[in-house]
């Protein structure tokens, strides 16, 4: 009885002299990209094309924070929420979860909110990175920092600056956002005080339209 063709083993054209065994070669062709070196910067070909590869070491970041830019040298494993707080002092996003789930951290990237512990710095050049130190307007509070003073609508405060921020998102999208609208930009938010009925009246002073 001829063996089963489904269970043959793919013939691949192999040098015998190479060293290398048929199911050896088939591992190897699989891959889908290779690390070469080419004037002492790293790439990978992935579909054909050339990508640069950072790392292990340090390697110059130059980020773009509340309009002023930064040039670091930091490893590509660097998070902007260390890089935020830790290289540049500047601490207004929050550690808290640190697994992209309570929202403290929010910052906007081209103005959209995004956790600052779930994106790589060296993934945010080129973008501009805005955070809560910025919405001050000289001296006076920003109305949306001012309405959560107004209302109260912080305990602890660790959570306070990330529900500014994303508010902020919301109403820089939609001035007029409905109450489902607010409910679903703050939807990445957690207070852990348990503080919202004073975010919400800071909604409704907002917009006049928070429950």
């Amino acid at each position: 009885m001829p063996d089963d063709p489904l269970n043959e083993e793919p013939k691949a054209k192999v040098d015998d002299n190479s060293g290398v065994s048929r199911r050896d070669f088939l591992k190897i062709s699989t891959i889908s990209a290779a690390a070469v070196p080419i004037l002492g910067t790293k790439v990978v070909h992935a579909a054909g094309e050339p990508v640069k590869i950072y790392g292990p070491g340090k390697t110059p970041v130059e980020l773009t924070i509340n309009g002023q830019k930064h040039t670091l040298q930091l490893e590509p494993r660097v998070i902007l929420l260390d890089t935020l707080r830790d290289q540049l002092d500047i601490t207004g996003a929050k550690r808290v979860c640190d697994h992209a789930e309570c929202g403290a951290c929010t910052v906007l990237i081209d103005s959209k909110p995004v956790y600052a512990c779930a994106v790589l710095a060296i993934e945010a050049q080129g973008k501009s990175i805005t955070t809560i130190e910025s919405l001050m307007l000289g001296e006076n509070l920003n109305p949306i920092q001012q309405a959560f003073v107004d209302n109260d609508a912080s305990q602890c405060g660790f959570c306070t600056p990330g529900f500014v921020v994303a508010f902020k998102a919301v109403l820089d999208k939609n001035p007029n956002a409905n109450p489902e609208e607010i409910r679903h930009g703050l939807s990445g938010n957690v207070c852990r005080c348990g503080t919202y009925h004073g975010i919400h009246l800071a909604i409704a002073q907002m917009t006049q339209k928070g429950e």
